[in-house]
């Protein structure tokens, strides 16, 4: 893919999923608990997520303007969203009550580090203009 196309697209993406952290998280949440919530509920948790994410969010959405110059951002993204997910992955694993997390929030963070992952510019010219 030009470098150029795969530019749009990540602006496309981090504004998708800038939106989706800002306001899917916590319906999702409270529509469907055992995919996204662990057990038993955790209300402080549940909010520190959300506020993490949301934060997230915006500054995906203000990388989107540029994502050249986020770069380390979008990076963070991708790799904590690995390690997020792996880590929630074995928990899962590990205890029957969070099976349903192998279908939710699992796959979702590692959606989100996929497709940066693979959008992001292995090698630019900076002279280039998007």
């Amino acid at each position: 893919m030009r470098t150029g196309l795969r530019i749009k697209c990540l602006r496309v993406a981090l504004i998708v999923f800038g939106i989706f952290f800002i306001l899917g998280i916590y319906p999702l949440m409270m529509i469907w608990p055992s995919g996204w919530t662990w057990i038993p509920p955790q209300a402080d948790y549940e909010q520190m997520i959300v506020g993490i994410y949301a934060t997230l969010g915006v500054f995906l959405i203000i990388a989107s303007q540029n994502p050249l110059e986020h770069r380390s951002l979008i990076w963070f993204t991708v790799w904590s969203s690995v390690v997020h997910a792996t880590i929630m992955l074995f928990q899962a694993i590990m205890d029957p009550r969070d099976f349903y997390h192998l279908y939710g929030d699992i796959p979702g963070l590692y959606i989100v580090a996929l497709v940066f992952g693979l959008l992001m510019p292995r090698n630019y010219e900076k002279s280039e203009t998007y």
